[in-house]
């Protein structure tokens, strides 16, 4: 399995687990969980669906340089690890903290917010840099 195939399926089991989990949210836990604790959730599902996204993107530009002969761009895996990290401690955070989840747990949540800007960031750099073959 190339890296390309590993970002996509991460963005696809990603993206996945984000409709379970809101529709979760939406049905199950809907009469358990006050409006604050069910807005944390819903927060949670919306950046994990939209990093899954990212992930997919980052898959398929990898993807995308491998037929030109090209090697994936370091920073590429770069953002989809940023976006990966991103995902489990972000959201991670936010959905045990809406279960109840201890307290501490309120500082993982911006370290996985961080790791989200920094993905963006170093997508776009790979993104203006030539393919190999360009």
């Amino acid at each position: 399995m190339n890296a390309g195939q590993v970002w996509v399926l991460l963005g696809a089991l990603s993206g996945a687990t984000g409709v379970m989990l809101g529709a979760f949210g939406a049905h199950a836990l809907k009469s358990r969980l006050a409006d604050t604790a069910l807005q944390t959730w819903q927060t949670a599902v919306s950046y994990q669906l939209v990093h899954a996204l990212a992930l997919l993107v980052v898959g398929m530009m990898i993807r995308q340089a491998l037929p030109a002969g090209g090697a994936p761009d370091r920073l590429l895996g770069f953002a989809g690890l940023a976006f990966a990290v991103g995902v489990v401690f972000f959201s991670g955070s936010l959905y045990v903290l809406a279960l109840g989840g201890p307290r501490w747990l309120g500082p993982v949540t911006p370290i996985g917010g961080l790791a989200f800007i920094a993905g963006w960031i170093v997508l776009a750099v790979s993104a203006l840099r030539p393919l190999s073959g360009d």
